[in-house]
């Protein structure tokens, strides 16, 4: 039976990608800083070059979804160091190894950069955009490690999510920190943006179908809908009864915002921004994502927004959130 390791197999999307190649009967090894029930797995960090070469031995395929998922953190060389030295760390291993596939989850934000016009546009995986376009420092460490697997020689498949929606984000990624807020009553205004949401048992399926199919060196672009901020507030609003707000702020205003509440704020109190310039400014370009690629060469699809979105308000009730 082949092993297949699963980099961030504690984490919301890891999980959920563990438990279906589980019950496809496929053996799984986690590499993680915390341990995972039911699975053989590594206890470790992904910058640490011993921990890498223990987990990647014997293994077929590596799914490498380790990372710092969040836009904002008190040091901002945490993002390269994780992000894109640990990537670097783990093509090493599978290379030393002989890992047949290496599957590596980047990040829609780097579709979406300083060259992108604010306002209505369009992307999809063949965006190509440069170091210097990137919003920031989470989007530039996931560029970098993009970059860091296109150039290893390796047999890699990068897999590029939107947003993962669903039950079980226990870290409370930016799609469901953004949800939970609206729930709570704690964003008194949106901005008018675009957003993309891939139901997260879904996108495990996508992993697995890039693994399966996807093309050695192609990007595959995994997201579901194009959800207008206006569709996000209704279905919120009627799945959940509660008030959503009503006032929405222009870009400007909302720029200004982020730059006070993380510029100035955020490194004062030590505490994560409500609005992350990162996320302004990615906000702010209202970009409708295409996943056609990933559905002509992986037969692959999201499940609808509704059902993820409703999977997640029954978890956060379940779980005392709202």
């Amino acid at each position: 039976m082949t092993l297949s390791l699963v980099t961030g197999g504690a984490g919301f999307v890891g999980r959920h990608l563990v438990a279906a190649l589980k019950k496809r009967g496929e053996s799984v090894r986690v590499l993680d800083l915390a341990p995972v029930e039911g699975v053989e797995t590594i206890v470790g960090s992904i910058n640490d070059a011993d921990k890498a070469a223990e987990a990647a031995d014997g293994v077929e395929t590596i799914f490498h979804l380790a990372g710092v998922a969040h836009l904002w953190a008190p040091d901002d060389d945490i993002f390269d160091r994780v992000n894109h030295l640990g990537t670097r760390m783990m093509i090493e291993a599978a290379r030393a190894s002989g890992v047949r596939r290496f599957v590596h989850c980047s990040s829609l934000t780097t579709l979406v950069g300083a060259a992108t016009r604010i306002g209505a546009s369009a992307a999809d995986e063949t965006v190509r955009l440069s170091p210097d376009d990137m919003l920031g420092a989470y989007p530039l460490s996931k560029l970098l490690a993009e970059h860091a697997v296109e150039h290893s020689g390796i047999d890699a498949v990068i897999a590029i999510p939107t947003e993962p929606l669903g039950a079980g984000d226990e870290s409370l990624t930016p799609p469901t920190r953004l949800i939970l807020d609206l729930l709570a009553g704690k964003t008194p205004a949106t901005i008018d943006c675009m957003l993309n949401f891939v139901d997260v048992q879904s996108l495990a399926e996508g992993f697995i179908a890039a693994r399966d199919k996807g093309r050695r060196g192609e990007r595959y672009l995994l997201g579901g809908e194009n959800i207008s901020m206006r569709r996000l507030l209704a279905a919120l609003a009627e799945m959940s009864g509660r008030k959503m707000p009503r006032a929405e702020l222009p870009y400007a205003v909302a720029l200004l915002a982020g730059l006070v509440d993380t510029g100035v704020v955020a490194r004062l109190t030590g505490k994560p921004p409500k609005a992350p310039l990162t996320g302004v400014r990615l906000a702010g370009r209202r970009v409708a994502f295409s996943s056609d690629r990933a559905k002509d060469e992986l037969g692959w699809a999201s499940a609808p927004f509704e059902g993820a979105l409703r999977s997640a308000l029954d978890w956060f009730a379940a779980e005392g959130m709202i």
